[in-house]
């Protein structure tokens, strides 16, 4: 058996969009190299702007978690 040619088909994206789109992606993939404040660690990119705290994704459940806590302990004193 013989197997078929490629056949050369048109581009469906043309070349400058193409281009364009994987020059976004070469920014996208440098992470912000920024510190939590707490431990030191690097911070999620996406956890960075909230609330302009410097946390890793650690911090800040813990600071969650201890949020949640304090509000049981002050429903539970009432």
């Amino acid at each position: 058996m013989k197997r078929k040619k490629p056949v050369d088909a048109e581009p469906v994206v043309a070349a400058q969009i193409l281009e364009q789109a994987k020059r976004s992606l070469d920014t996208d993939k440098r992470p912000r190299q920024t510190k939590c404040s707490v431990c030191g660690g690097e911070c999620a990119s996406l956890l960075t702007n909230i609330d302009d705290e410097q946390l890793c994704w650690v911090c800040r459940r813990l600071k969650i978690s201890a949020w949640r806590d304090s509000d049981q302990q002050m429903s539970a004193q009432e």
